[in-house]
């Protein structure tokens, strides 16, 4: 319940050849291969060099004079077929418009003819290669894709302006990249006119020219790469200019009295002000309630301690599976519950007011209200209010659960993931009937930890199925595991209202009929939300959705105030919000200089059932809606000696490749200490290791990590060099005479 409520993938759909573009490419690649064969065997290069072109000039003009139509389309067929094929002459070429056509008529034909040429290569290029490309290397060229989808014409603008980078490579390039046909022809007929021009009118000067040098002078590439630099200054400019418009209503003060200031000490807030202690910076933390946030104190930390508790008790139910007695667990629950307060007890000094002072951090407890970008209004806890001002602000204000709006339910003393904590430990005896609403990772731990203490657990799902955002396999494992743990699971029920009459009810529909289930406790676990209200982003202006709107730099509308965390999304897990958090500080501190984008490439979470469910990028369910090319790895863990000797062989290790590579698009593995597997997966992936690597590592005899290995060795054999293996059996019979 480390506040699994979310899900993404690494990946960019790409499209799978059918046979007939299959051939169609192939095609294409024959047409390419002959043009370019020609081109080297019949040594055609040598017609396009400064001394061909001097000793064929008169020649040319005369033609020319007699057949202008017809030169001018031949030269613009040329032309255009030299650049479709990124094959060397084209500077020849267009020294040669000027030297027959002259310096208007030459620049209009090498103009167009480049551009077209150009934007052909760029095609061929794309339709040959973008797919097999985006296929194996999509996770790493995701933040290239999305630049490019962003900013690609000022890009090609700059490099078409920069003669240094050889305009056939840029074609090439530039195919495998998600720019527009459009954008890009119409860029390359600008980019490129200003460099048509200068060397067509050099061609007009061809006697005086002794080497391609004596045109492309260094002061000509300086002015050249002077001009691709305008267009991200005019963006500098743009931006310098947007940010104008979004200050101007404020009055920036003359001195700051913090460089940061972080309202929020959950995973988020703690991590963004322990680095700018670190890095020495003057910063605030402000904390409305309990230093750690909801994974501390009414998340990770208290949800697994229940869940350990819990298991302890299934064992002792269970024993006989492991040769001992069975017997009933006797607890006091209000000791279960007392061990979870003691534990979060135990942590929380990691979290506390007192080490983050120690560690250079100001902490002030009280609700923080940004009244404009640069000032933080605090009402403190002892009453006082305090005004910062600040260089920069980082919103870390966490999520809260989200509570539907159910007739008769605010009535009918519910308690969410957030309260149950407190709620539970108040009571000696722990309620006979509980309802879960929410068949998501928390409801499922919760309803699952309750069961094996002895509680009779309904756990309520409106949707057909338990975890949905994992594969239907891993849903039918989980409702196992809950229906074995003693949880009555309702799927594709709905929740209508609740009575509050003698006995607390809750209403179901399933599309036919409605049923009432009675209640000792009701645990509303649908979801959580962003806490996106009392702190002034309304005043501000800063946009919100479902969570506060920020930029790939984790900035809000103020380029000086950024989220992290669950308020920013797109995920809601405690190791994520940590993550955001380096970015957040890091360009808010030093954003002047440098700041570096957000990366979510490789994201693994776990929901904490028994067995337990871990993720890491694409599972099977996402694969397909996406439309991404994959083959399926499963290794079940009844044989993995490990697992058969601990009596824990219910799960499997699945793992996504692309068809016939061994790199990893995802793994899933359900199982025991699932989390603990799932990180050498995480590792490979952040990495770019594929499963060979994983294969050839040596893992500890007797171990659960061995089934990564193993999972690794099913994927070998499914791709066994079957001709080299028969050879070789032939060779053996061979040797044995």
């Amino acid at each position: 319940m480390c506040k699994n409520a979310g899900s993404s993938t690494d990946q960019r759909p790409t499209a799978i050849p059918t046979r007939s573009n299959l051939l169609k490419r192939i095609a294409v690649a024959c047409l390419l291969v002959i043009g370019l064969a020609a081109w080297f065997l019949l040594d055609l290069g040598q017609y396009l060099t400064l001394d061909a072109l001097r000793a064929q000039q008169a020649a040319i003009e005369h033609f020319y004079r007699a057949n202008p139509l017809l030169v001018l389309l031949a030269f613009f067929v040329i032309y255009v077929v030299l650049t479709a094929l990124s094959v060397p002459g084209a500077v020849i070429m267009t020294l040669a418009a000027g030297a027959v056509f002259g310096v208007t008529t030459g620049t209009l034909v090498v103009s167009f003819a480049s551009s077209i040429g150009a934007t052909l290569a760029f095609l061929a290029s794309r339709y040959l290669f973008h797919d097999a490309v985006q296929t194996r290397f999509g996770a790493r060229l995701r933040s290239v894709n999305e630049g490019v989808a962003r900013d690609g014409a000022f890009y090609l603008f700059s490099l078409r302006l920069v003669p240094v980078f050889p305009f056939f490579a840029v074609n090439l390039v530039m195919g495998l990249t998600p720019i527009r046909t459009w954008t890009y022809y119409w860029v390359s007929q600008v980019g490129m006119l200003l460099g048509t021009v200068v060397y067509v009118n050099a061609g007009t000067q061809l006697a005086r020219i002794e080497a391609l040098s004596d045109i492309a002078s260094p002061g000509l590439l300086a002015s050249f790469a002077a001009l691709g630099a305008l267009p991200w200054i005019g963006k500098w400019i743009m931006a310098a200019t947007k940010r104008r418009r979004v200050y101007a209503r404020w009055r920036r003060p003359r001195r700051f009295d913090r460089n940061l200031v972080v309202i929020g000490a959950g995973a988020a807030g703690l991590v963004s002000s322990l680095i700018g202690a670190t890095v020495r910076a003057k910063v605030t933390l402000v904390e409305a309630s309990k230093m750690g946030g909801d994974c501390l104190n009414y998340g990770c930390v208290p949800s697994k301690a229940l869940i350990k508790s819990a298991r302890i008790a299934e064992q002792m139910r269970r024993a006989d599976r492991y040769g001992l007695e069975s017997s009933e667990p006797s607890f006091s629950f209000k000791a279960v519950m007392g061990r979870v307060h003691d534990i979060i007890a135990a942590v929380e000094p990691h979290d506390s007011v007192e080490r983050y002072t120690g560690l250079g951090v100001d902490v002030v407890k009280g609700y923080a209200r940004i009244v404009d970008p640069w000032t933080v209004e605090i009402a403190r806890e002892d009453g006082t209010t305090q005004r910062l001002t600040t260089r920069s602000i980082v919103i870390a204000a966490g999520a809260e659960p989200l509570v539907p709006d159910l007739p008769g339910l605010a009535e009918s003393g519910y308690v969410t993931s957030d309260t149950l904590w407190e709620h539970f430990a108040t009571l000696d005896e722990m309620p006979r009937r509980i309802v879960v609403l929410g068949g998501g990772p928390i409801g499922s731990e919760l309803s699952q930890a309750f069961a094996r203490l002895g509680a009779e657990v309904t756990q309520v799902e409106r949707g057909e199925r338990l975890l949905p955002r994992e594969d239907e396999d891993v849903s039918e494992l989980a409702r196992a595991a809950q229906e074995a743990s003693g949880v009555t699971v309702l799927t594709g029920h709905e929740a209508i209202r609740v009575e509050n009459g003698v006995e607390r009810k809750l209403v179901l529909s399933n599309g036919s009929h409605e049923h009432t289930l009675g209640f000792d406790a009701l645990i509303v676990a649908v979801g959580r939300k962003a806490r996106l209200s009392g702190y002034g982003l309304e005043e501000l202006g800063i946009e919100t959705q479902r969570t506060v709107v920020t930029d790939e730099y984790l900035a809000t509308l103020y380029p000086n105030i950024y989220a992290a965390g669950d308020v920013a999304g797109p995920y809601q897990f405690t190791h994520t919000a940590a993550h955001q958090a380096w970015f957040a500080s890091v360009n808010a501190l030093f954003g002047q200089f440098w700041r570096f984008k957000a990366d979510y490439r490789v994201i693994p979470w776990t929901t904490f059932i028994d067995p337990e469910v871990a993720r890491v990028g694409l599972n099977e369910q996402e694969a397909r809606e996406q439309g991404v090319a994959h083959e399926v790895t499963t290794f079940p863990l009844h044989e993995l000696d490990r697992a058969i000797a601990d009596s824990a062989t219910k799960g499997f290790v699945k793992v996504l490749t692309p068809p016939g590579k061994d790199r990893i698009r995802g793994a899933t593995i359900v199982g025991e200490h699932a989390g603990e597997l799932l990180a050498e997966y995480v590792l490979a992936m952040k990495h770019g290791l594929g499963l060979n690597k994983i294969m050839g590592t040596i893992h500890t005899y007797p171990t659960m990590a061995e089934a990564n290995k193993y999972a690794a060795g099913e994927w070998k054999k499914k791709h066994a060099p079957e001709a080299l293996l028969r050879f070789v059996e032939r060779y053996h019979a061979w040797r044995r005479g």
